[in-house]
């Protein structure tokens, strides 16, 4: 009895589902544009940058991985709000506002709870984060037009 208690716990142990540590926030925003995915797949990212027009819509992002930046992804506007992360840190959370043309604000926050603020808070509100409480930020996608970020997601997963 014992021996096939043993083998049922082993078997149903066998059928559960394994854990996907990888999970996707899907866009927000209108979408129109070229199509983006900051550089992914090189290490851990290490610094976030964003661009805002004045007032108004996030016009750039770039990411660093490991020592290396990205290309910046939009448009350059002025002086980049930057958020450069400490050994072991991570974003852990991205959050902010869109309308359906523009992302309007974007709030960063990592695992030592530091954040960054971008933009303004106009329209509706997302908030990103990872479906495993390990997992962190590893790449931004979307879209982009000659004026700003039109579209935004999130990949998730534990490096």
């Amino acid at each position: 009895m014992i021996s096939f208690l043993i083998v049922a716990v082993l078997c149903t142990s066998c059928l559960a589902a394994p854990m996907m540590p990888y999970s996707y926030s899907p866009d927000v925003g209108g979408g129109s544009g070229t199509s983006f995915s900051t550089e992914g797949g090189k290490g851990r990212i290490t610094a976030i940058k964003f661009w805002e027009n004045s007032g108004s819509y996030i016009t750039g992002i770039r990411v660093r991985n490991g020592a290396i930046w990205g290309k910046v992804v939009g448009r350059v506007v002025g002086s980049a709000k930057e958020l450069i992360l400490f050994d072991g840190e991570t974003i852990i959370q991205v959050s902010g506002k869109y309308h359906s043309n523009y992302i309007y604000q974007m709030y960063v926050v990592t695992s030592l709870g530091r954040s960054l603020v971008v933009g303004q808070p106009t329209a509706l509100s997302f908030n990103f984060y990872p479906a495993d409480p390990k997992a962190e930020l590893i790449l931004l996608s979307g879209r982009f037009n000659g004026a700003g970020i039109t579209s935004l997601g999130a990949h998730w997963d534990v490096i």
